[in-house]
């Protein structure tokens, strides 16, 4: 197994630092597939039981198929707060997860992208497709130009993101990524690691001004 890394080395020690943020929901980028390694379904599976047990709420995309519906029904099982937010023209694309304690249907993707961001305070990213892939740049991306603060992390399972860690890195190095102090993110193999990398990470509550901001990128 790989050894976690970091990209953009965190300000004041990173995860190590002494001062423990709240982290109350997590919301979760993964594939409405399960992909063709097991270990993706288990990862999932596993970070769900781990949500339960600390008492942290579930924000993700509302599906019940793939890694989305494994993770959010491990929640369920194991006693968590699942909270879905799907639009309206993928609930029978991807189905909703009618068990969920609460469900929000939007009006189109941008609404579903902004209310998972507000309920959200971290985010984490399993494997997934294109869809994935957008929504964990998006973030990189408004925490880049200074609009929220909120915790990242990468899980990169079986080396799952390792061409897109390749490829940040070399923007980085080439000097496209600015700001360097604000694109921050996690990284790590490790399931068992998330939640404690995320408390870890020094960050004040996003200004109401930001989301609003937000909403208009």
């Amino acid at each position: 197994m790989r050894s976690p890394r970091r990209a953009l080395t965190l300000p004041g020690g990173g995860a190590t630092s002494a001062r423990m943020s709240t982290i109350r929901t997590v919301c979760v980028y993964c594939g409405s597939s399960p992909g063709t390694n097991p270990a993706f379904i288990a990862a999932a599976r596993h970070f769900g039981e781990l949500l339960a047990k600390d008492n942290i709420g579930l924000v993700y995309g509302g599906g019940s198929r793939g890694l989305m519906g494994d993770l959010a029904r491990t929640v369920l099982d194991n006693g968590g707060h699942v909270i879905g937010v799907i639009p309206e023209f993928l609930k029978s694309k991807e189905g909703i997860q009618t068990a969920a304690q609460e469900i929000i249907i939007t009006a189109d993707m941008h609404s579903r992208k902004q209310t998972m961001f507000a309920r959200a305070d971290a985010f984490v990213d399993l494997p997934g497709g294109i869809g994935t892939l957008e929504e964990l740049v998006e973030q990189m991306t408004w925490a880049q130009l200074g609009q929220h603060p909120k915790p990242i992390l990468i899980a990169n399972i079986a080396g799952f993101w390792d061409p897109l860690l390749a490829l940040l890195d070399h923007m980085a190095q080439l000097g496209f990524v600015h700001s360097p102090e604000r694109a921050r993110y996690l990284i790590t193999d490790s399931i068992d690691d998330i939640i404690p990398m995320l408390k870890g990470v020094r960050r004040d509550t996003a200004k109401p001004a930001d989301q609003e901001t937000i909403k208009k990128l």
